[in-house]
């Protein structure tokens, strides 16, 4: 099956984002994206929630970052990244909206997000992404520079700056309550009743 949102070119952002670039988005989009993603996992969620609740700083600014949920494996010589998988990003729902609410504009990982996560996207301006699972050696190719910017003791879950060109992703929730997964079973229920 083959349909007008298949056939469109894909979107190409750089991040860091302003609430303007990712305005136009919606649920289903393709996007590459380029310039800078900070690399975080459950155990670096739970210290910068940590360093929020005691007024500390942050590993990096969140204003019009974008976050990317991976544990990478280590680089292989001439690499920048090793394999870089989107980790399920239901993991940290219980941290995101903490970072939301201080501008992160946008977030990769795998799988749907919780109400709240969503809730807080559509009142402070942020697009959840996903990756696509599977492809961790792909997506590593697309990263040129990546630096350990904040919780080196981590180890693969250490804080990463990266800076990525033509990152593939897709988006899964948009500024206005779209939800892919949603949409995408809704879509299936519709394809498969007219097969019928």
């Amino acid at each position: 099956m083959s349909g007008a949102a298949d056939e469109r070119e894909p979107v190409r952002l750089t991040a860091p984002f302003s609430t303007g670039d990712i305005e136009p988005l919606k649920t289903g989009d393709v996007v590459r994206l380029s310039g800078v993603l900070y690399t975080a996992r459950d155990a670096a969620h739970a210290r910068m929630a940590a360093a929020i609740e005691g007024g500390e700083p942050l590993p990096f600014d969140p204003e019009g970052q974008v976050v990317y949920f991976t544990g990478p494996a280590p680089a292989r010589p001439g690499h920048a990244l090793g394999p870089a998988g989107p980790t399920t990003a239901s993991r940290m729902d219980s941290y995101s909206p903490l970072l939301i609410e201080r501008g992160l504009k946008g977030m990769v990982g795998k799988g749907s997000r919780s109400g709240i996560v969503r809730e807080a996207m559509r009142e402070s301006g942020c697009v959840y992404f996903g990756a696509i699972e599977g492809t961790a050696a792909l997506l590593a190719r697309c990263v040129k520079e990546a630096e350990v910017i904040a919780y080196e003791d981590l180890g693969t879950e250490a804080v990463r700056r990266l800076l990525v060109e033509e990152f593939p992703v897709v988006v899964v929730n948009d500024l206005y309550g779209g939800d892919l997964y949603v949409e995408g079973r809704e879509r299936w229920r519709r394809e498969i009743g007219r097969d019928r």
